[in-house]
């Protein structure tokens, strides 16, 4: 997997020093993984071979890599969400198939269309039962310092409260609007205030619905509408999402700006539709994954001071793209 020129040149050093990668020799960045729609099935054995080839990868690369946190984008558990906080899906879904020691980190989660048509309020208790899911509230802000004296902000937000859900017969649908509207204009009001104040020098939000997608579930609406001109207006470093089942790197291009856009929804499932390619902006979409054979795949990203290394891995962990991007202007 290809690393930024800082994390290259501290695992020389401490390849020649002859030592493990560990706390006193880790690389000097700020690295997350990246994962979405990864939530097994609801029938025994309540995962896919999907599923544990992206488990087994990410710990190879967590252990390799060292990342502080991972991000999880919703659809956490196909296809009900869960019942309660003491859901038997949180083992067999979750528990049993992250195992990997260096996945033993915190991982900070949102809730996708499925979840909602379970109990997301018992997703948001079961913080209190495992030590490394954190999912304190519908939404929220985490920042993080990056090494040399760089800041990062991410915003963790709700597309199902702000947008409205699908019908479990109507998975290509859009959203047909909230089901409570001052729940969403609530939301709407918090996401530019916190996209106003932010400082940081890297800036991202992370969602369960695409902004854009040429997948089977196009472009969302709703987020085209009233998101993407505040990710715009506050020189958001990237969208994370998911709900298409692929990979998918997206850029949209104003006089001046460039917003990136990240699909990363194939932790669980593969789908290689295309259907939406010509739903959005002509010449946006920059790269596209969905090779069921290579077992699904997930994201890494490492932020050093002066930059901030996007890298999409397959469930076979090869790296299939990157893309560098930088400070925000502000």
């Amino acid at each position: 997997m290809a690393l930024g020129v800082e994390s290259l040149r501290w695992l020389i050093v401490c390849s020649v020093l002859l030592v493990t990668l560990h706390e006193s020799c880790a690389v000097n960045s700020t690295r997350l993984l990246v994962l979405g729609d990864w939530g097994g099935v609801d029938v025994v054995p309540y995962k896919t071979i999907v599923e544990v080839s992206v488990a087994k990868q990410m710990g190879i690369v967590a252990d390799q890599y060292a990342p502080q946190n991972i991000l999880a984008l919703g659809d956490n558990f196909y296809f009900d969400g869960v019942k309660d906080v003491t859901d038997k899906r949180f083992k067999e879904t979750f528990e049993d198939v992250y195992t990997s020691p260096s996945l033993k980190i915190p991982w900070h989660v949102i809730a996708g269309n499925h979840d909602h048509h379970g109990n997301v309020s018992a997703q948001i208790a079961y913080s209190n039962v495992d030590k490394r899911w954190h999912f304190p509230n519908y939404y929220y802000k985490m920042s993080m310092s990056v090494p040399g004296g760089a800041t990062m902000d991410i915003i963790m937000i709700d597309t199902v409260l702000l947008c409205g859900n699908t019908g479990m017969d109507e998975e290509g649908a859009q959203p047909k609007g909230p089901s409570n509207v001052k729940v969403a204009d609530d939301q709407w009001a918090w996401i530019s205030s916190m996209l106003q104040l932010s400082t940081a020098d890297f800036l991202l939000v992370a969602g369960h619905y695409p902004v854009y997608s040429i997948a089977e579930h196009g472009p969302t609406d709703c987020l085209v509408k009233q998101l993407l001109p505040l990710l715009q207006k506050y020189r958001v470093t990237a969208y994370l999402s998911g709900h298409d089942h692929n990979l998918q790197h997206l850029e949209m291009v104003t006089p001046g700006l460039t917003t990136d856009m990240f699909v990363v929804g194939a932790a669980n499932f593969v789908d290689t539709s295309t259907e939406h390619s010509q739903s959005v902006p002509k010449g946006s979409s920059k790269f596209m994954w969905a090779k069921p054979l290579d077992l699904g795949g997930f994201a890494y990203i490492e932020t050093v001071k002066n930059n901030m290394t996007f890298t999409f891995v397959d469930g076979r962990g090869q790296s299939i793209y990157q893309k560098v991007l930088f400070p925000r202007k502000k």
